[in-house]
């Protein structure tokens, strides 16, 4: 049975690239353990499902029977608003950082408006790359003995769900509050693959081997910004008056 905590709206867990089907049914039973039921796989390197990871789930049954699987992390995201990821290096990208506990109090705001939120975890081995956190509104990081900072998966799981479950005051539920909705991350894409449209068509995205640095931070920048639907259909909107501009320009003054 699971309990009222469980059944209460939570972030998605999403894991990128898993390798052992054990590690998964560990990471399962840290969700049951604090009331995250949701989990969400990309392209796990064994397969699924698992055996392996039913049994290491210890009796949470019920997170690794409803698992989803994905062939990408952007489309494991897609219908999220907010998106944070777990990560200990330091990168290129200028991101939010933020502790397990801040964290869960971000997750919180949009789970209590009726969002969908979710929290990015990395391979075993690797962690997330820089595609991956890219798609992230801000960075989750644990503090550890730096002699031996290194955690497993099962535990980076295990000390978010804690935090999120402490916000919950160990019960669930809370009122939801009045904010405006988060645009899906699906809507997000969309604006950057026409911005960066424009962006190649104006010749600003050069040259070729400095365009993927290029494009990712342009998107944090957006990412920075926890666009809302109307934000995104205005930004949408701006671009294409401005391509319309360019075009009508563009014509000889004959046409």
């Amino acid at each position: 049975m699971t309990s009222t905590a469980t059944r209460s709206p939570a972030p998605k867990v999403i894991l990128v690239a898993p390798q052992l089907g054990e590690n998964i049914g560990m990471v399962a039973r840290a969700m049951a353990n604090f009331g995250l039921r949701e989990l969400r796989l990309v392209k796990p390197r064994d397969g699924w499902p698992s055996d392996k990871a039913r049994a290491a789930a210890s009796g949470a049954d019920w997170v690794v029977d409803e698992a989803t699987v994905y062939g990408s992390t952007a489309e494991a995201v897609a219908d999220l608003g907010l998106v944070l990821a777990t990560t200990a290096r330091p990168r290129e990208m200028s991101k939010p950082i933020l502790t397990a506990e801040s964290a869960a109090v971000r997750l919180a705001e949009r789970v209590d408006a009726g969002e969908s939120a979710g929290i990015l975890f990395g391979a075993e081995r690797s962690g997330l790359d820089n595609d991956d956190v890219a798609l992230a509104d801000a960075i989750i990081t644990f503090p550890t003995a730096p002699e031996f900072a290194s955690l497993n998966l099962a535990q980076s799981v295990l000390l978010s769900g804690y935090e999120w479950f402490r916000t919950r005051g160990g019960t669930g539920g809370r009122p939801r509050a009045e904010l405006p909705p988060l645009a899906a991350k699906a809507d997000v894409e969309r604006l950057f693959e026409h911005l960066e449209g424009e962006l190649d068509a104006a010749g600003f995205l050069y040259p070729p081997e400095k365009r993927p640095v290029m494009v990712r931070n342009l998107r944090t920048i957006f990412l920075k910004a926890a666009l809302t639907d109307q934000e995104v259909r205005s930004l949408r909107g701006v671009i294409r008056a401005l391509s319309e501009l360019k075009q009508r320009r563009a014509k000889p003054a004959d046409e």
